[in-house]
């Protein structure tokens, strides 16, 4: 059996890289079709694979600037020549899914989200794009014309995978396709229950304006108590405006695996203000024996128990986060039984849950 494995973009070390790597370990010799690969920022194990990319990662500008090219990858995916593979298996939360695949072959998407900036985010990306009303009528009629492409691509996928129930329930509406869930991996070995638990709340991962740290530093203010935030993107510098003047804010910026782990175990909750299709950080805190106050939507609903792993708030306002605060307060929580909690999304069981589906459908498909 000769398998293919396909990924978007290979340009980071994120959630969809962490189901890539595992594949990418249930298949050894498999090779990796991407649209594109930046080594320096893409997690090391890839070194040592077999890359093929796109047009893409030869035009001016592809990898570092590759957004500008959105256009053009219907038409770069398409491009892979896949006809000697029995089993293709995409990692996809946009363009990977649309390959073209050869017809006594099986492909089965491990679907992170149908496209976020063409469905159930499309109207919100286009308003927070920083560029003038003329050029965002270009985008949003460029973007019309890949969710048409997108639908396409979606019917081309023989069997899809959700990394959550609420990513099923987004594939049932925006491909009118039926979905087995199996939650990604996340290495919660990685992390330890402290015995040093500190006074400040976290938040963090990509500061990115949909994630709404915002609403957290703005509670922040007013209960006047220590925060920590780690990591970069786009929207640091609009949040460190708006904690001007407030010394219990901290960024932390980018820190290592160690770091992270320590700033996880010794909080005395992490923040998951945003909905998320799966949400590995709040995973990662409890994973740590830490509550989690998390906003009432989306893939985090699957993992936290209320009251038990963590508390909700169900309003994406400071007034209802300050309130879930003081409930979290009241709480004496068991981190022993948090992390028992965490241990049931470990890399381990994602790894024997997606080697049995793979090996029983394409079974089925064969016979």
């Amino acid at each position: 059996m000769k398998v293919a494995l396909i990924h978007d973009h290979l340009a980071q070390d994120g959630g969809a890289e962490k189901v890539l790597k595992v594949l990418a370990e249930l298949y050894p010799t498999a090779p990796i079709y991407t649209l594109l690969y930046e080594k320096d920022n893409a997690n090391k194990y890839f070194r040592g694979r077999q890359i093929l990319t796109s047009v893409i990662q030869r035009l001016p500008g592809g990898v570092k600037h590759y957004k500008w090219y959105m256009p053009f990858m219907p038409m770069a995916v398409e491009f892979f020549d896949l006809s000697e593979f029995d089993l293709i298996l995409s990692d996809a939360s946009a363009f990977a899914k649309g390959v073209i695949t050869p017809t006594d072959s099986l492909h089965i998407c491990y679907c992170h989200t149908p496209t976020r900036y063409l469905w159930s985010d499309s109207h919100s990306y286009i308003k927070e794009l920083p560029y003038n009303k003329y050029l965002k009528k270009i985008i949003a009629f460029v973007l019309n014309y890949i969710r048409v492409w997108d639908r396409v691509a979606a019917d081309r996928v023989d069997l899809f995978i959700a990394n959550s129930r609420f990513i099923k329930k987004r594939i049932a509406k925006y491909y009118r396709r039926p979905a087995e869930v199996i939650y990604p991996p996340v290495d919660v070995k990685r992390f330890q229950i402290s015995s040093d638990v500190k006074d400040y709340y976290l938040i963090g991962g990509r500061l990115v304006p949909y994630k709404r740290f915002d609403i957290v530093i703005e509670a922040f203010k007013e209960l006047n108590l220590p925060l920590k935030i780690f990591g970069e993107g786009i929207d640091l510098a609009r949040l460190k405006k708006i904690a001007i003047g407030h010394s219990n804010i901290e960024f932390v910026g980018r820190v290592d695996d160690q770091t992270q782990a320590q700033l996880y175990s010794q909080c005395q909750a992490f923040i998951n203000p945003q909905e998320e299709d799966f949400g590995i950080t709040a995973v990662e805190a409890m994973a740590s024996g830490r509550p989690v106050i998390a906003y009432a939507q989306g893939g985090v609903l699957e993992q936290v128990i209320a009251d038990q792993t963590g508390v909700f708030f169900s309003d994406q306002t400071k007034e209802s986060l300050i309130e879930a605060v003081k409930h979290c307060q009241a709480i004496n929580f068991d981190p022993q039984f948090i992390k028992h909690r965490a241990d049931q999304f470990s890399a381990e069981r994602f790894k024997q849950e997606i080697a049995d589906y793979i090996n029983k459908k394409y079974y089925e498909f064969k016979h």
